[in-house]
């Protein structure tokens, strides 16, 4: 990391600012690459061929060939990016986001429908909760 970034701190959270595109840049092309067909369809053909013609690393064409996506994150794709990939798969946003959380689509759904995920567990580390009825964190 090339600055003291206070927000590396966010317990599953990947941040996508200037280093993590940096690092995701030829997995992030790749990814933009399936959007023309020809691409789609040499793809889908050799998959381990196709991505070997882009210079990424080892770590980023597995993470690709296995689909994991949190992996691809953490190795700086971007899920606007990784879209082409799943939408070549035939795969939507919400069962993309459910597998990417260890739901089934339909868990993930009810879940986003009723207020989303929990924010305990998933707050900066040594920030504490709000007091009840207050819209403040305390630090």
């Amino acid at each position: 990391m090339s600055l003291d970034k206070p927000y590396s701190d966010i317990p599953g959270t990947v941040i996508f600012d200037a280093d993590q595109a940096r690092k995701g840049y030829h997995l992030n092309q790749f990814c933009m690459s399936l959007m023309k067909a020809q691409n789609r369809s040499r793809f889908k053909r050799d998959e381990r061929a196709y991505l070997d013609e882009w210079p990424m690393s080892e770590d980023q064409k597995k993470a690709v060939l296995a689909r994991d996506y949190n992996r691809m994150i953490a190795l700086g794709g971007n899920i606007y990016f990784l879209s082409k990939l799943f939408s070549t798969d035939g795969r939507s946003f919400q069962y993309t986001a459910a597998s990417m959380t260890g739901l089934t689509q339909e868990a993930y759904a009810t879940m986003m429908l009723h207020g989303g995920r929990s924010p305990e567990g998933n707050r900066r580390v040594g920030e504490t909760p709000a007091p009840a009825g207050s819209d403040q964190k305390v630090k």
